[in-house]
This record gives C-alpha cells, structure tokens and sequence, in this order.
C-alpha cells in the first residue's frame, strides 16, 4: 500500500493548537439560561433522564454550539472543549442529566461495557487496600496513557476535580502518522498491518476472545487509528498462541509511543468543573496524569463519560469491523456490546 501524509485540518502539534479558537467555546450568558430553563422544563414535569430527548430537553441557541462542535470534531482539530457551565449550582444527578439532555443535539451515546452504561462515572473506586481492584483505567487514580476508545467520540463533562494531579492530554494521531510518514514510512506500514487484540471479556456473543485490527486504516481518503499501547503488549502475555510481538512491531511502537509523549505533540490542561471535552478517537488520542483525591467523598474527582456515535462520522475500513460493526459513515456504531441486550444504564458506581 503507498503509505503519504494526509493533509487535514487535525493535523496539529500542541503548541499550534493552543494558538487555534475552533476547537473553544466560552458559553454565553444566554446559552447558559437556555440549558437551565430546558432542565427546569424537564424536571417540573417528572421526566425520567431515560425519556430525555430533543423534543422535551428543546435547546434552541445551543443547537448552533452542537452544529459547531460536529464540524470541529468531523472536519476540523478533532478536539471541542465547551466551557463555562456553572455546575457548582447542580447536583451531580442533576448534571448528569443536563450533560444527557446536550448530548442528545450532538450524537447517540453507544454502550461503554458489558453493564451497558451509555453514562459512566469516571472516578476512583481503588481506595481500599484490601478490596477489589477495577480493572478498567476509568475506575481508578493511575496514569492512563495516550489511547483511542471504541467509539467515534469520547465525551467526558467536568463534575469535581481531582486535588492534585489528573491533567487532561490530547494528541492529534493524525500529525503523528504524517510525522512517521515524512521520517520512518518503513514503521507506519507496520501500523497499517493486522495487529492482535484482545476484548478483555467483553466480546461479542458467538465470537472468540481475540481479533485482528490495523493501528492505521484509511477509507476514502480519511485517516482512522485505534491505538491502546496496553492491551496491544498484554494480548500476547494472555494468549501464547499468539507469536510475540516481531522486532519491527516493536520498534513501530517505541517510535509511535515516543511521538505522543514527546514534548512536541500534545497539550495538557486540566478540567474545570463545567467543562465538557470531546474528542474524535479516530484522529484524536487522549490521556490523564495519575490524580490525588480530596477525603471528602463529595470533593472526589468525578467526570462523567459518554461514547458517541456521530451524525457526520467518516467512513471507516472494512477493517475496522470487529469494533465498529457498521464503517458506514454516519450509522450508529462502536461501543462495547451489554451482556443482557438492550441493557441501559446511566450510573454504574458509587463514590467511595
């Protein structure tokens, strides 16, 4: 295949970015009311968040701001940091049911887990050294390094904040492939190659606990990557019968790995309570520095998280199916399939 450069507007190193206002949104005084007379409306009739949609949650300014951050996500930096809520005036539910409610004019959440939670709470429950351990990066303090979920868009609303730590890290993967393009084209083809994965037992019913997927796909022109370092490297510890890891492999993922962490890619910034970051994962890798909690149980970091399926997503490899299902562009797809079919669920953990 001819490994190139794609030219895209997503294209950018960190410094860049931050010089850029298309991927920021301050909201305004009048955005604001309007999302508070629209949870108001919903809340005085006893609306369940289940029931939330477009026709009861009616949002006219703010419809423009979701019209926006589509484009921003689809065509632009694939970064959109909305900003300004003032959440300190909510309840966590009642944030949750906000965030809902604004995501409805944006995508259609898709499910994150073998619970089917479609809205999960992003915290810490690793504060018992004598209890269970979650598994899942989303559910402790750690560092998580650069890495793309399994949806088009990764959605995460600010509740509380961490008391020390817990930046937020965004990288354009695209600016990292066309790097590797100009300088190592040798190594980005290997990203191109069927890599071996793992579902971490939340496969698919009928379908085996391992798969193969590209790194690097490209369909019609666009760029799409899925990448997490971890999962690639513990695949062949889990399963033996898979051949290890060849030295290009390797090497491939030292110099992709180095690319994100360098000094020259990503911006690191942290979460104001309000914010609300999304970030396209097929263009866009994000990340999160190990945090320290306050003790207070209502002071503890909590964001809330959301996978989206995309009105104007891109098309997609055929691929990129085991995780994507459907490459139409535009078609609901992504997530990770609810053990009970049709399982929702909107809250999956309790601060401890």
């Amino acid at each position: 295949m001819e490994i190139r450069v794609i030219e895209s507007q997503a294209e950018w190193r960190g410094e860049q970015l931050t010089k850029r206002s298309d991927w920021l949104h301050p909201l305004s005084d009048a955005e604001i009311d309007e999302i508070d007379k629209a949870f108001e409306s919903v809340r005085a009739k006893g609306i369940d968040i289940r029931d939330v949609s477009r026709d009861n949650f009616v949002l006219d300014r703010f419809r423009r701001v979701a019209e926006k951050a589509q484009i921003a996500l689809e065509e632009g930096p694939g970064v959109f940091l909305i900003r300004g809520f003032p959440s300190h005036k909510y309840s966590p539910a009642e944030l949750k049911l906000i965030n809902w409610g604004l995501a409805k004019y944006v995508g259609t959440a898709v499910s994150q887990s073998a619970e089917g939670d479609i809205m999960g709470d992003v915290r810490n429950l690793n504060t018992d050294p004598n209890g269970p351990k979650s598994s899942r990066g989303y559910k402790s303090s750690r560092e998580l390094y650069f890495h793309c979920d399994s949806a088009d868009v990764s959605s995460l609303f600010a509740v509380t904040n961490a008391k020390r730590g817990g930046l937020s890290g965004i990288c354009s993967s695209l600016a990292v492939h066309n790097e590797m393009a100009r300088t190592r084209p040798d190594l980005l083809e290997v990203l191109y190659e069927p890599w071996w994965w793992t579902w971490q037992k939340k496969c698919y019913e009928h379908e085996g606990p391992i798969y193969q997927q590209p790194i690097f796909s490209t369909q019609d022109g666009y760029l799409s990557c899925r990448y997490i370092g971890e999962s690639l490297r513990r695949v062949h510890e889990q399963y033996p019968i898979i051949p290890p890891l060849s030295e290009r492999q390797r090497e491939a993922m030292t110099l992709f790995d180095k690319l994100l962490n360098g000094p020259d890619f990503a911006v690191w910034k942290p979460f104001v309570p309000g914010d609300w970051q999304m970030v396209n994962n097929h263009i866009v890798m994000h990340a999160r520095t190990e945090f320290e909690d306050y003790p207070e149980i209502d002071r503890k970091r909590h964001l809330l998280r959301m996978w989206l399926a995309m009105p104007n997503s891109r098309p997609l490899s055929p691929l990129m199916r085991p995780v994507y299902r459907d490459q139409r562009a535009g078609a609901v797809r992504g997530g990770l399939p609810p053990t009970v079919p049709g399982t929702v669920v909107f809250e999956t953990t309790e601060a401890v």
